[in-house]
């Protein structure tokens, strides 16, 4: 779907075309916050009003026709933009991007079959329980489950102790979708390590519009060529890939990954804001109220996962601290004679390795 939101979600939450061009800001470096906010949440608004039009669009071209349009014009954007290298690189570099272009391509039709059947928010809010729990599995900590077990409470809460309040079908596509997502979050970082910039995400957007191009051509046929409609597609291309990309590429360089992805944690809220104003779909106070526990399992899950990052970084620097001391005190033990050095007690308690 958004794979413009992978960029710090390949460790953590949230996330997919970023990651695969750059990695995000350490943390304290952003000495101005607001401006590279501003940009994320710009980022995630371009996102969903681009899904709402593009769901607008599906009754003139279908939804398979209206991927087919995005990830088509997307390529040719990208492909300008970017002008990737195709020789020099390895089979598996070229394995790597053909499997992460065929889960983009997944994603979008997963997610626009079930936006074409459920509320937008409600979509939003199946998928993102991939990245989560892809956050969870990797994290591999006891408290995270508190999370998933928001999370599900909030997918109870939506579907209403059953998904027949929901289309089934479109629910089983969202849940379908955000299992793309959480794969799309693993190649995007895998693409990003092989091929500089964004040539693996132009490449890889190129393959998965040739593998929908058939469908859509097969499902639309020549309405595909009517101008207004390509007008629409355009929009829902540059709207929910080509403009969040670049407006999160900007923020990255300045804010770090934990913020960025709880930043992103408020999609499903987003989603459904859009589904409500474009789409005039309505949301109950207990559709809300899910939403807002599934945005706090991930938001819990983010600092979750940064928390022991930080605690990892601080494990390491003090091994080095101690390796360092050791070897910084090693050759004064070292240069004294056999009786000296058996006359001198060894330091012991908290201050030994410390001269």
């Amino acid at each position: 779907m958004e794979e413009s939101r992978t960029a710090a979600a390949g460790a953590l939450v949230a996330v997919p075309e970023a990651a695969a061009v750059t990695g995000a800001a350490p943390a304290g470096s952003a000495r101005r916050p607001l401006g590279p906010v501003v940009l994320v949440v710009s980022g995630v608004l371009s996102v969903q009003w681009g899904a709402a039009v593009a769901v607008l669009l599906m009754p003139r071209a279908g939804v398979v026709g209206v991927v087919t349009l995005r990830l088509v014009l997307a390529a040719v954007v990208l492909l300008v933009i970017c002008r990737p290298r195709v020789r020099g690189h390895s089979r598996a570099d070229w394995g790597t991007v053909l499997v992460f272009g065929a889960v983009l391509a997944a994603m979008n039709l997963l997610f626009y079959q079930a936006a074409d059947r459920i509320p937008l928010g409600a979509a939003v809010t199946l998928e993102v329980l991939g990245p989560l729990a892809l956050s969870v599995i990797v994290s591999r900590r006891l408290g995270n489950l508190l999370w998933a077990g928001l999370a599900l409470g909030g997918v109870l809460l939506l579907s209403g102790g059953g998904f027949d309040r929901l289309d089934p079908v479109g629910a089983a596509f969202a849940l379908a979708a955000g299992v793309m997502w959480a794969t799309y979050i693993v190649f995007s970082a895998r693409v990003g390590q092989r091929f500089p910039q964004a040539d693996g995400l132009a490449l890889a957007m190129t393959f998965g519009a040739l593998l929908t191009l058939p469908l859509g051509i097969l499902e639309a046929g020549s309405k595909l060529l009517v101008p207004s409609t390509i007008g629409l597609g355009l929009v829902v291309a540059l709207m929910s890939s080509v403009l969040p990309y670049t407006l999160e590429l900007l923020a990255l360089r300045r804010l770090p990954a934990p913020t960025f992805a709880i930043l992103m944690s408020i999609e499903p809220a987003i989603a459904a804001m859009a589904g409500f104003l474009v789409l005039h779909q309505s949301l109950s106070l207990t559709d809300a109220l899910a939403i807002a526990l599934v945005i706090a399992a991930s938001v819990g899950a983010v600092r979750t996962q940064a928390g022991r990052r930080k605690e990892v970084r601080a494990e390491r620097e003090a091994a080095r601290k101690k390796l360092a001391a050791a070897v910084v005190n090693a050759p004064k033990t070292a240069g004294k004679t056999a009786p000296e050095a058996d006359r001198e007690p060894a330091p012991t308690g908290p201050e030994s390795g410390k001269k």
